[in-house]
């Protein structure tokens, strides 16, 4: 049994794992998320964790750099960064790999790793009543892109955090039964990252206080990939039971 519950509102891809997001009109979908996702990862040198990844909670300034050329080169991959001051630097060059060892105070070094870097699971999703009810609370505007989801979903109904019900069960985008689909496997716990602007890079310690209070630090969910396909602006979302 489905339920149609909303649409595609927007999708995004992050070719470098906590660098800006870049808007999508279409992505394909695949077994290991939205293709180019998250690809590429600056590793710590100095870090022999297992989880050695550089992120925005501990260089903020990474919102700040642009993956572009993805359209030029005609694939799921950028081939250049813009920088904060600009300038315009090959993805995999030693310049852009020198200046975010400068700024973060340690050697780094870029990776490219075939099924992505992900904290929890490869899709990523959130409702607009969602981040409308966090803005209101918060009082202030909330760039969608604080939350760094996959997809943006606009439900028919207006319940924030309606998210949390969906885990355990299945959405599919499309009303046919061959249309791609997720299984929705747990609530998004955030972190400091809502905290930081996307433009500016700035902290604001109330949004993620706010997520707290309203939903135990929860908003959005995590989700696997059950069958592949494309994804679309306003493509129809249905919940299966």
């Amino acid at each position: 049994m489905s339920q149609e519950i909303g649409r595609i509102k927007a999708i995004f891809r992050y070719p470098v794992k906590s660098m800006a997001g870049v808007h999508l009109e279409r992505a394909d979908l695949g077994w290991h998320g939205l293709n180019g996702d998250r690809r590429f990862a600056f590793r710590r040198l100095a870090d022999q964790s297992g989880f050695p990844w550089l992120s925005a909670s501990r260089l903020p300034q990474l919102l700040l750099y642009k993956p572009i050329g993805e359209a030029e080169a005609d694939n799921d991959f950028p081939t250049h960064v813009r920088t904060p001051d600009g300038a315009e630097l090959e993805l995999q060059s030693d310049d852009l790999r020198s200046e975010i060892s400068r700024r973060h105070g340690s050697p780094v070094d870029l990776m490219q790793l075939k099924h992505g870097i992900f904290d929890e699971a490869a899709v990523s999703l959130i409702n607009v009543a969602t981040i409308g009810e966090l803005e209101r609370a918060a009082d202030r505007p909330l760039d969608v892109l604080r939350f760094r989801p996959n997809i943006l979903i606009e439900s028919h109904g207006a319940a924030p955090f309606a998210e949390d019900e969906w885990v355990g069960k299945t959405l599919r985008f499309g009303a046919d039964d061959n249309d791609p689909a997720v299984s929705v496997v747990m609530r998004d716990l955030r972190c400091v990252m809502i905290n930081l602007d996307p433009e500016t890079a700035d902290a604001d310690t109330s949004v993620m206080k706010t997520a707290l209070r309203l939903n135990a630090n929860h908003a959005g969910v995590y989700a696997t990939v059950i069958r592949a396909g494309e994804l679309r602006i306003d493509q129809k979302i249905y919940l299966v039971r």
